[in-house]
């Protein structure tokens, strides 16, 4: 390991036992406390470039107290030209941030861009209450504006800043007026949550030092079979996987021994957003909690569904919900795919400016149509036997589609990414090709396009439906 990942893992491991001391502290303390301790955190890893995020959260906190209006656009705008001034520095003459000051940067984006929204929805809901003199039905809305101490303690509050996951301000302050936060779930879930980190950290240490991603690099590489250079992406996904399972597993214990995130079953809380529904739990009935409002991770699922749309779906899960609710819908295009293939190219770009990372993530658009095409023109035709054995094909092309853009994502470079998509002939861009060609062919690809967008406009009018009702409708 790394002296950089070194460093990560031990701001994890102690998060997890402070998490639980956090829970004796009052609401006023435990927020200037949570501060405190990431601040610190921040200025002795950043140091210099700790200014970065202070001036991104100055920035936004002047765009809404300046245009709540447009705070949602404004703050969109604002945080993501600031990423690339920040990812430019040296042309600047400024020194070169470093890997953990670009880790905080990337959550404080989304965290800007959400609370931007929030605020935005609170004084819409509160134009509402006026002139229906009623109150509003909003689930999860925020009950007055942030002050600029509160979006700083936010913005560094030390659980999830480097690592995730993502959470909105609502859930922050849900989180800091905790009734009785003793009384709540914390050792059990996160046992649970941290059980198989010692497999996944062994397995990376363990594959990584026989399959190294450098050795991709060298001319020696080339030398070996189709069938040697086709599997090392398997093996290189492989070990990218056990390394933010381990990380992200151990990020969302540091939530549930915080108690970050907790709220009742009955809520039905999603991933990064929050309660979806007004509840109440009762205090004289015993009530069942949960944490999937910080959950970041669906290992099993990420490994084991079937589809490249839903693999997405189970990745990086709370960042997924911030592109499905602040990106996707704003999209400049109205056919799915091209509101697909924006909403990646808004998510290569808040990864960074490498290259490797837009051939990756503009790849899965094609991946979505061709196996789109392929379920309309064979899947639909088969029967129950025959669609089993579809699914298991589609299954394996699918962790090979994410094993050959996992490629592009750890190269980096577009000459190395295209080098070893050349070695192995672009096989996945073929196979996905094809697989549309043989769509349209089958006549089956144009009519699955259509459904596919008829099931994406469902699924909106379900995720604008959840907006109105959470107050987060943009303007």
């Amino acid at each position: 390991m790394s002296p950089d990942e070194l460093v990560y893992l031990g701001i994890l491991a102690a998060s997890i036992p402070v998490g639980f001391l956090f829970r004796y502290l009052s609401p006023p303390v435990k927020q200037g406390a949570a501060l405190l301790f990431g601040l610190s955190v921040t200025i002795v890893t950043c140091q210099i470039h700790t200014l970065h995020s202070l001036v991104t959260v100055i920035g936004t906190w002047i765009i809404i107290k300046s245009n709540w209006r447009r705070a949602p656009s404004l703050s969109l705008g604002w945080t993501f030209l600031y990423l690339l001034f920040f990812r430019l520095a040296t042309w600047f003459g400024l020194p070169q941030p470093t890997p953990f000051a670009n880790a905080i940067q990337l959550i404080l984006t989304l965290k800007m861009v959400s609370i931007a929204n929030e605020v935005h929805s609170f004084h819409i809901e509160k134009k509402k209450e006026v002139s229906s003199f009623a109150k509003s039905p909003v689930i999860g809305g925020l009950s007055q504006e942030p002050s600029l101490y509160d979006i700083l303690a936010y913005s560094y509050c030390y659980v999830g800043l480097m690592t995730g996951p993502f959470f909105r301000f609502q859930t922050y302050i849900d989180w800091l007026r905790q009734p009785r936060p003793l009384a709540l779930p914390g050792r059990g879930p996160c046992l649970q949550r941290l059980k198989l980190v010692p497999v996944y950290g062994a397995l990376f240490l363990t594959v990584n030092s026989y399959f190294p991603l450098a050795y991709v690099r060298t001319e020696e590489f080339l030398d070996h079979n189709f069938l040697f250079r086709f599997f090392y992406m398997i093996v290189v996904f492989f070990v990218f996987r056990m390394r933010f399972y381990a990380a992200w597993c151990g990020a969302e214990a540091g939530c549930i021994s915080a108690g970050l995130g907790c709220y009742p079953e009955k809520a039905l809380s999603k991933p990064g957003g929050g309660p979806t529904v007004n509840y109440s739990p009762d205090p004289n009935t015993q009530e069942a909690y949960d944490f999937k409002t910080i959950q970041n991770i669906d290992c099993y699922n990420t490994d084991f569904c079937v589809k490249v749309r839903h693999g997405m779906r189970y990745w990086n899960m709370t960042v997924q919900w911030w592109l499905h609710h602040y990106i996707y819908p704003n999209s400049p295009f109205k056919a799915y795919t091209l509101r697909a293939g924006w909403t990646m190219f808004i998510s290569a770009y808040w990864h960074g400016l490498h290259a490797g990372y837009y051939l990756s993530f503009l790849t899965i658009p094609l991946c979505i149509a061709a196996e789109s095409a392929m379920e309309a023109s064979v899947r639909a035709k088969l029967g129950p036997w025959g669609q089993n054995i579809f699914d298991w094909v589609h299954w394996f092309l699918k962790m090979r589609a994410y094993d050959y853009m996992c490629m592009g994502f750890v190269l980096l470079k577009a000459s190395d990414t295209i080098n070893y998509w050349m070695s192995i002939y672009f096989s996945m861009h073929i196979i996905a090709v094809c697989c549309i060609i043989v769509g349209r062919v089958l006549k089956g690809g144009r009519r699955e396009g259509k459904r596919g967008e008829k099931e994406e406009k469902r699924e909106e009018g379900k995720t604008d439906n959840m907006k109105e009702k959470s107050g987060e409708k943009t303007d």
